[in-house]
């Protein structure tokens, strides 16, 4: 790397220029029911954009904090995950950093530079996708393995004078700033896109993109409300408890459906696990197919429900994935989930959730929840205006998607650039 650096920088190891590298701690039984104290910050509250997230705070007494002789937060601190699955995450603790006095626990390390570097150049390397791979070179152990103190020996740093330091980082953050706009508009537009895709479900199950003149509050002539309950031939839950158990998943066989598979009118098919035959056909009453609806027992913020695509010829629910199972002459299965999916239905719901921790609901309260009914032809019509409608939001989706990707890249660009002297040619 060295040879490609211009002739007033230098390549060094983080070693070179780390003046502390500390870790923290936490009491002796943990922290569990300590409501107020010292902010412990720990690897959950690093952010994937080099800041925090303090929204599940934790904290020490105080007096054990003022007693801890490292792991004190500094500001300029940089601070590195050491364990677990977001080993190597970075976060820089800059001036909007809320708490005057914080420390942290033993998941996270503190790095703090020497005076020839600035930390905030320091951070960005670390930061970067090519720092993040180095510090991983140094991770040991399984699943839940991590790294030790020595990952500043595998951390590059190409150091220029301390005033082209300056510079970078100063280009660094304007471009940054400049991008950041950009992906505020682009999630704008996602949030409005949102909006519309319940409006135009609103409007649907109010009749008005089928009728014309539909008073505000009422339904068309014909329609008619009825439960859930009435409608669908069965409404049923996963396996609960000893009954189907993480030991018993295998690598191939009977497809489960889980939590995890179900979106906001999508099927998430990346996540895949399976059981033998042999315990399939001991809860095989919980056998679910291609076509049946599949709902989250889970009400936080929004619905999660989707329908089983074709693939699916045969799988079991998980407990919390409700199956609802309808006849195609009683209720078309597209305009169940559609109006399954609504605020609509939301609001009915959010009431009944019982759980402080893991707020759900249970079948029978899904099964009262009042459906607009009409005729299957009506049903028909309705699903096709939907459709066509959602189409043209689900296209501007993905290119909105696919633009906060290309914008997350050309944010590893703009650092791949800046550390090898290339500042000024970024973008």
């Amino acid at each position: 790397m060295s040879k490609e650096l211009p002739k007033d920088w230098k390549c060094v190891k983080l070693r070179e220029v780390c003046k502390e590298l500390e870790s923290g701690k936490r009491p002796k039984g943990g922290v569990q029911g300590i409501i107020s104290g010292i902010p412990s910050i720990g690897a959950e509250h690093l952010d994937f954009n080099g800041g925090f997230k303090f929204s599940k705070i934790k904290f020490v007494p105080k007096d054990f904090a003022e007693q801890m002789k490292k792991g004190v937060i500094q500001k300029d601190d940089i601070i590195v995950v050491k364990d677990g699955a977001t080993t190597g995450k970075a976060s820089f603790v800059n001036n909007n950093f809320p708490f005057d006095f914080a420390v942290i626990n033993e998941h996270v390390f503190i790095v703090r530079v020497s005076d020839d570097v600035l930390p905030r150049f320091a951070f960005y390397k670390i930061w970067s996708s090519k720092g993040n791979k180095e510090i991983l070179e140094d991770f040991r152990g399984a699943a839940q393995g991590g790294i030790s103190s020595g990952f500043i020996d595998k951390v590059t740093i190409p150091l220029p004078p301390k005033p082209t330091q300056q510079a970078i980082v100063s280009k660094i953050e304007e471009l940054f700033s400049e991008l950041d706009k950009g992906i505020e508009q682009l999630k704008a537009v996602q949030q409005q896109l949102k909006s519309y895709r319940q409006s135009v479900l609103k409007w649907a199950f109010e009749g008005k993109l089928t009728n014309e003149n539909v008073k505000e509050g009422e339904l068309p002539k014909g329609w008619k409300l009825i439960r859930l309950g009435e409608l669908a031939d069965k409404v049923f839950d996963g396996p609960f408890g000893s009954n189907l158990k993480s030991v018993d998943y295998v690598e191939d066989g009977i497809r489960i459906i889980r939590l995890e598979n179900i979106g906001v009118l999508t099927f998430k098919d990346e996540y895949k696990t399976f059981v033998s035959d042999e315990k399939y056909l001991s809860i095989q009453k919980h056998t679910v197919s291609s076509g049946d609806i599949i709902f989250s027992s889970f009400i936080i913020g929004e619905i999660r429900v989707t329908i089983l695509p074709k693939f699916i010829i045969k799988a079991i629910n998980k407990a919390d994935c409700f199956c609802i199972r309808v006849s195609p002459k009683t209720i078309d299965n597209r305009y169940l989930a559609y109006f399954l999916s609504t605020k609509n239905v939301y609001n009915q719901l959010v009431e009944e959730v019982h759980g402080a921790t893991r707020p759900r609901i249970n079948t029978t309260q899904l099964k009262s929840c009042l459906i607009p009914y009409c005729s299957i032809e009506e049903q028909n019509k309705i699903v096709q205006e939907i459709e066509n409608r959602l189409s043209v939001a689900d296209k501007m989706e993905e290119s909105i998607t696919q633009s906060l990707q290309q914008a997350e890249t050309l944010r590893q660009s703009i650092l791949k650039k800046a550390f090898t002297g290339d500042r000024f040619k970024i973008i």
